[in-house]
């Protein structure tokens, strides 16, 4: 043990360097940072991971081949999905939240019908909307060049909080809500 740091600090330094670590970190590294035994070390992050455990906490430590790494609990996975969604949601753009509307209150729609009714490209938008999983290509229409046809998601579903499209504001509602 290091001379002037106690078994606490040291837990305490290792639990740090997991936090903000983005990759884990192989007992070779928490070894060579405090130049203690590697068995003292060990036994220190087992009992790091020992206490996270036994509170059943939000943050887990893994083992992976030696090396350590902080991880959500898979427990709250759920969870996580939720605030995620809800975080992707504040970070759609007005173009994109524009284009989400139109889609589904038009699915399935084309680029080019839904580019028609914003009166610019929706190219990015779309595509944004894509890898947030909130639409998705749901066909093709029969008409020449076959355009691919867009619609929202179970997860668009999930972000607003609604079982179904039925759920979705009418245009009336929308528009008294407005004034």
């Amino acid at each position: 043990m290091n001379l002037f740091l106690s078994s606490e600090k040291v837990k305490s330094i290792i639990e740090a360097i997991l936090f903000i670590s983005e990759k884990p970190v192989p007992l070779k590294t928490l070894n060579s940072i405090f130049n203690i035994q590697e068995t003292q070390i060990k036994k220190i992050v087992d009992e790091l991971i020992h206490d996270y455990k036994k509170r059943n906490a939000g943050i887990l430590i893994i083992n992976m081949d030696g090396s350590y790494q902080m991880v959500t609990n898979p427990e709250h996975a759920e969870w996580i999905k939720v605030f995620k969604n809800l975080n992707s949601c504040n970070k759609l753009s007005e173009q994109a939240m524009e284009t989400l509307a139109i889609i589904a209150y038009k699915q399935p729609i084309t680029k080019a019908e839904i580019d028609r009714i914003r009166g610019v490209n929706s190219e990015n938008a779309i595509k944004t909307l894509i890898e947030k999983r909130l639409i998705k290509i749901v066909g093709k229409k029969e008409v020449p060049g076959r355009p691919f046809l867009y619609g929202t998601t179970r997860e668009f579903l999930k972000l607003f909080g609604i079982s179904n499209l039925n759920e979705l504001p009418g245009i009336n509602e929308i528009q008294n809500n407005a004034a």
